[in-house]
């Protein structure tokens, strides 16, 4: 049994990570042919990326997928922990299995993912929730179906966290859940330690796959035909830092395009690290979408300070307005915590007044979340949460009227937009366009999914475009 340990995962000396290359082990290969296995994935595109390496590690052994969670052999909950919101909702649905578990004993429960790797999730796992079968984190994915076998074999409860990043695991198989679009992952961590992120505890530190390695998964996703990929971090920007001398994102974004693959997108960005280089890459190459994430958390530079996130709201100001200068039609997209310990009423209006400035296409806002193990955890926290509650509401009526501002411009031009399904109505179908817009359209004549077709843009909503056809 390996608990997860906090203080060791705060440390952070500097380790030679080695590349290993995958093995599967021969003796479990399809030992659980006919069994079903349910997996709910919450979280980030990380999250459902390593769910898409699940999938293939469990029908490696057997396990074919089934949507009823009451008719599995296996139940696996990949979970997160950056909210309290996800956090809560993983928890509800293990009570719903507790009662499946009464009727059939026989089913295997299992966890993983970040709320895996906090020492309370376990603790309380090992306490309240006896009957999950296995528990595993994210430094070890690799070692599923090996835990599975164990669990079975033994029919004894097993707890397998690494507190401490292993080495770098390359060719793990994947079931990726789309034909056209796909997630690589180019580095893992984070460093950042923002006050209030558990990230850097659950994820590890920064570690960077070897450029060759992204490009070879690159070359064959561009050999079967893709048409997008979304190149992965906890913060992409800081990729190569820990691995090179002389090349960086800037450096494999303009590798990435020169492949010829379609459409690039990159997620997620801290603008600490946003360097003029990829904003030059990004403007020089079309197939990289000019769509940003980047996130701002609060427009006061006394709360940035006291979140840890090493800019001002003066310096992000100054790399939003570059982007816009320099990228054609770029739209930038954040996240904005309200009601951080010690928020003011001030420091929220400087907020919303960098909210009116920047006038974004998208956020994502939240009312903080504390989360245990994290410095902000230990602030004081007197903002009543009807004040945080008034204060998000306040914030949306903002952000709401530039998402249709925004929307409202592109009426008449005609997109290129990603077929991505066709909607329940007659002839329609819908898609996203090179700047991430939900478009919505009419066409006369069958549309191939996940084909790139022209749409000329008739009506615009807050949240998504109508359009139809431009043949």
């Amino acid at each position: 049994m390996r608990l997860p340990d906090y203080k060791e995962a705060r440390t952070r000396d500097v380790r030679d990570y080695k590349t290993i290359q995958f093995k599967f082990d021969e003796k479990i290969k399809n030992k659980y042919l006919g069994k079903k296995y349910y997996l709910k994935t919450y979280g980030c595109q990380m999250n459902e990326h390593d769910s898409e390496n699940i999938r293939a590690l469990l029908e490696n052994i057997g396990f074919s997928e089934i949507d009823d969670y009451e008719k599995a052999d296996l139940i696996l909950l990949n979970t997160c922990s950056i909210r309290e919101n996800a956090h809560n909702k993983a928890f509800g649905m293990l009570g719903r299995i507790k009662h499946l578990k009464e009727m059939r004993p026989e089913v295997l429960v299992g966890l993983c993912g970040c709320m895996a790797q906090e020492a309370s999730v376990v603790e309380e796992i090992l306490t309240d929730y006896k009957f999950v079968n296995f528990v595993f984190g994210t430094h070890n994915l690799y070692d599923l179906p090996e835990i599975i076998d164990k669990a079975i074999e033994t029919n004894k409860q097993q707890i397998e966290v690494l507190s401490r990043e292993a080495d770098m695991v390359e060719g793990l198989p994947v079931i990726r859940a789309n034909k056209f679009k796909a997630y690589i992952n180019i580095i893992y961590g984070c460093n950042k330690f923002c006050t209030y992120c558990i990230v850097p505890y659950t994820r590890g530190r920064e570690r960077s796959r070897k450029k060759e390695d992204i490009l070879k998964e690159l070359e064959e996703l561009v050999k079967d035909g893709y048409k997008e990929v979304t190149l992965l971090g906890q913060n992409v920007n800081a990729y190569g830092k820990d691995l090179y001398d002389d090349y960086n994102l800037a450096n494999l974004l303009e590798d990435v395009a020169k492949t010829g693959i379609p459409r690039i997108r990159f997620t997620t960005s801290h603008p600490w690290d946003f360097t003029d280089d990829m904003i030059e890459v990004i403007a020089k190459y079309p197939n990289i979408m000019s769509s940003i994430h980047l996130p701002v958390q609060s427009g006061s530079s006394s709360i940035l300070k006291k979140m840890g996130r090493r800019y001002t709201r003066e310096s992000y100001l100054e790399l939003f307005d570059k982007m816009k200068k320099i990228i054609p039609n770029v739209t930038i997209s954040t996240d904005i915590i309200v009601g951080f310990p010690g928020e003011t009423e001030e420091d929220f209006e400087e907020t919303l007044s960098l909210v009116e400035y920047c006038k974004y296409d998208n956020a994502f806002t939240f009312i903080f979340s504390a989360r245990e193990g994290t410095p902000a955890c230990k602030l004081e926290d007197n903002t009543p949460l009807k004040e945080k509650e008034d204060r998000l509401q306040r914030l949306n009526e903002v952000v709401n009227k530039y998402f249709l501002e925004n929307n409202k411009k592109l009426e008449g031009k005609v997109l290129s937009v990603l077929v991505e399904g066709v909607s329940e109505k007659k002839n329609m179908y819908y898609g996203y366009s090179e700047t991430n817009k939900l478009i919505n359209f009419s066409s006369d004549e069958e549309i191939e999914v996940g084909s790139i077709v022209p749409v000329h843009i008739t009506n615009a909503k807050t949240w998504s475009l109508d359009g139809k056809i431009d043949r």
